[in-house]
């Protein structure tokens, strides 16, 4: 602190004269140890608790903010130290010791690194730390796989094989609009143009979009709609009494007992989004229009939601390169 007050007088001294250097002085050795006290004082939990509270003003959901808050209160019980003494060093073997401690994958691990970069993105630019000891800290590699997509057969199989009309329509939904299920299950029966065939979702950050479906999807929407008997405004509900609003595990729970049952592997609802969007790339869709109907921010997140075709990519080189 002294060498920052060192380095204030000094870049100030060639617009006052020396009363007016000494006054300075005193104000700055004042207010500084009044902060620097302030901040000694200030818990690792308190910091937790404001950046909570920052995240919630930004619009994040409470699914993430729940991952933020999980992800930092595990680093801050084993460091220990004060928030302003963290270091670099001791963050990097912190997520040494977290892989190898909870046998995650680099994937998993980038995304712990992800969270903990952003609160201590966010202490500096609140001024809680002069230097953010995350910057050094980079993107970890991780090997590059091609993520499967449902098959056409597969999507037809799902469709036969469901019992209820809140399933089928469910399923159909999920395929051809790409949304994700934390809109789906918030979704209302009023956010449904059954005219225009587009519904209204509020995607991440309560941001506003409109998705699309097709003619079949209609039909099996309204005819599960018409088979209710509650008077929920919640599009998808239980189908016990009281029948609540459905919530994300229980959609993914019914997903994947649908694909066990079926002996179709690994389906749940985020793999219908991925499908979508590799579908609409193959038949020909910009990717900044598929980038628009997912609601990514950036481009390079839709790109990696989307597997493109390699018969696709061959064809387009015989056409536009090679003969």
């Amino acid at each position: 602190m002294n060498n920052q007050i060192y380095y204030i007088l000094n870049d100030m001294s060639v617009y006052l004269s020396m009363t007016q250097m000494k006054h300075l002085q005193g104000v700055l050795i004042e207010r500084l140890e009044e902060v620097h006290e302030e901040l000694e004082n200030t818990s690792n939990t308190m910091y937790l608790i404001k950046f909570m509270a920052a995240k919630r003003i930004e619009g994040c959901s409470e699914r993430t903010i729940q991952y933020y808050e999980k992800s930092i209160e595990k680093m801050l019980s084993i460091i220990t130290l004060p928030i302003r003494q963290i270091t670099t060093e001791a963050l990097r073997e912190y997520l040494i010791t977290y892989q190898s401690l909870n046998n995650c994958s680099n994937s998993t691990l980038d995304n712990v690194r992800r969270n903990l970069s952003s609160f201590f993105s966010w202490l500096e630019e609140e001024d809680y730390i002069l230097k953010n000891p995350f910057r050094r800290i980079h993107k970890i590699r991780m090997a590059s796989t091609l993520k499967k997509t449902i098959t056409d057969e597969n999507i037809e199989i799902l469709r036969d094989g469901c019992k209820t009309l809140r399933d089928l329509a469910m399923v159909d939904l999920l395929y051809t609009t790409g949304m994700r299920v934390g809109e789906l299950v918030n979704l209302n029966i009023d956010d449904v143009d059954f005219h225009e065939r587009i519904c209204i979702v509020y995607g991440k950050g309560s941001k506003e979009r409109r998705v699309y479906f097709d003619a079949e999807t209609k039909i099996h929407l309204q005819n599960y709609i018409a088979s209710r008997i509650d008077n929920n405004d919640a599009l998808f509900v239980s189908l016990l009494k009281p029948h609540r609003r459905f919530k994300i595990n229980g959609v993914e729970i019914r997903i994947r007992e649908l694909g066990r049952n079926l002996g179709i592997k690994e389906v749940y609802p985020h793999k219908f989004r991925r499908t979508m969007a590799t579908r609409a790339i193959d038949k020909g869709m910009p990717i900044e229009q598929v980038q628009k109907l997912l609601g990514h921010k950036q481009i390079d997140t839709t790109m990696r939601y989307a597997i493109v075709n390699q018969t696709n990519v061959r064809n387009s080189y015989k056409k536009y390169i090679g003969s």
